[in-house]
């Protein structure tokens, strides 16, 4: 065991963080769901299934329970459009919002630079922006046929350097390239991650998962789980225990 110092280190190192994904479209199961877990994850992640339906008041109605969002949009078009819609969603003040890493680098400095300037002409704190690389539900074939000639880990690892020049926070990547893109960027970059599968879960269509522990050991800044705890009997029990596992990872 590391003495006292070392795991502080350890700890600050890392900081893991445990965001839930809440990928229904009905507002009231949503927010019933998001209630029930308060104190039991750090953030709550929201998608373009809940968002496309309900809007900025859906973001509203779980701002008001005072726990981080991070809404995962997955922007991906020209540098204006892009800046204008990261522009257009400051005013809902989300922590964390995902733009598409494949969109190129132009689109990835618009993007940083209008987050910036908004969140200072409205004086709200600044959207923080993760640059999704390759989606965990692609593997290597999926890759060939859009046309990428690489493997997952170096597109991811292009991407992640791309990002860390375009001024972007942080980058979203399965758990197999973490510890890549921590040779690549050094902690200059968050690294959020889905794809997360507690032993005895279903990997469901995620290709490239694994369990917290080894998502932590790796490096991750934070992790994002969704049916492992919202399909739970006991959601909030079902959180708790990722987060004790995440932690052991830091300690054990």
């Amino acid at each position: 065991m590391d003495d006292v110092n070392d795991l502080a280190h350890k700890k600050n190192k890392v900081d893991p963080l445990l965001y839930c994904a809440l990928d229904h479209s009905d507002p009231e199961i949503t927010l019933k769901l998001a209630k029930s877990l308060i104190g039991s994850v750090d953030g709550l992640k929201l998608g373009l299934e809940y968002f496309c339906k309900n809007g900025s008041l859906g973001i509203d109605s779980l701002s008001a329970l005072s726990i981080p969002i991070f809404l995962d949009l997955k922007l991906h078009d020209i540098p204006n459009t892009v800046a204008g819609a990261v522009k257009s969603i400051t005013p809902l003040s989300p922590k964390y919002l995902t733009i598409h890493a494949s969109g190129g680098i132009e689109m990835l400095k618009a993007a940083a630079k209008a987050a910036k300037e908004e969140s200072e002409r409205l004086n709200k704190p600044r959207v923080r922006l993760l640059a999704v690389t390759i989606l965990t539900s692609l593997d290597i074939r999926d890759l060939e046929l859009i046309g990428f000639n690489e493997s997952p880990p170096k597109s991811v690892a292009k991407m992640a350097n791309m990002a860390a020049l375009s001024g972007i926070d942080g980058i979203v990547c399965s758990p197999q390239e973490i510890k890549l893109v921590r040779e690549e960027v050094g902690n200059e970059l968050e690294i959020f991650v889905p794809g997360i599968r507690p032993k005895g879960s279903q990997k469901g269509d995620q290709k490239r998962a694994a369990t917290p522990l080894d998502a932590v050991r790796d490096g991750a800044n934070a992790l994002v789980v969704g049916r492992p705890i919202t399909e739970s009997k006991d959601p909030a029990e079902a959180a708790l225990k990722i987060k004790k596992e995440m932690y052991k990872a830091l300690f054990d």
